[in-house]
Formats: structure tokens, sequence, C-alpha cells
């Protein structure tokens, strides 16, 4: 089975920078994730 890379806590965390206002291409380069798991964690854990 595949490791997975970010815990939930720290996916949490990046979306609440996004929150905070900080762009989207600056967190996605800061935390080394392509722009697509971005939003596709901001789909699935945005209500947290």
């Amino acid at each position: 089975m595949k490791r997975k890379r970010f815990t939930e806590e720290q996916i949490i965390g990046v979306l609440k920078e996004s929150e905070a206002g900080a762009k989207t291409d600056d967190i996605c380069r800061r935390h080394s994730i392509s722009s697509a798991t971005f939003y596709s964690w901001r789909k699935k854990y945005g209500g947290m």
C-alpha cells in the first residue's frame, strides 16, 4: 500500500493558509504540491 506524504492535520493546515488569504500558487510551491492536488484536498477537506 502506498504511504501518504501528508497527514490530515497537515492538509487542513495548508487549506487554512489559503483561507487566510495566501495565493494558491505560492502555497503549492511552498509545500511542493500541484494545484490539482490542492483543489482535490479543498474539495475533500474544505468543510473542516
